[in-house]
């Protein structure tokens, strides 16, 4: 007879992501003219998706972030935030932070120093290196 999982019931993982440096996120981003912000993009969601077994993954990821970027400004907090929100925990994080890119250029810095503060707290708290 099979456990009906629900909301609560523990559910199995997969392996930690690994934490980033949130400034050197920034400056890779500055100094490859956005290109490493796809290799980031697509570490991220492919994270979520290994540990979590559900989301986007990496590849689409990326697809999004080239094709239809501002999707991504919200589906990576979406996503930490049902990480967060599967293990009981209350998120730091929420979709509408996406917002923030509408704040020329310092927009863009908040949301990546909030959403990578927030990703590297979650890693870390699981028992990976911090950055």
């Amino acid at each position: 007879m099979q456990t009906p999982s629900g909301a609560g019931a523990p559910s199995a993982r997969g392996p930690i992501g690994k934490p980033s440096n949130v400034g050197m996120t920034i400056l890779l981003s500055i100094v490859t003219l956005g290109i490493w912000t796809f290799i980031w993009t697509y570490r991220q969601f492919e994270d979520f998706k290994k540990y979590t077994g559900e989301g986007l993954g990496g590849a689409i990821g990326v697809v999004l972030g080239i094709f239809v970027n501002p999707v991504v400004w919200f589906m990576i907090p979406i996503e930490l935030k049902k990480m967060y929100e599967s293990e009981g925990e209350t998120s730091p994080v929420e979709p509408i932070w996406g917002l923030w890119f509408l704040l020329p250029i310092v927009g863009a810095f908040i949301w990546y120093f909030k959403v990578q503060a927030a990703i590297n707290d979650f890693w870390i708290r699981r028992g990976a290196a911090a950055p």
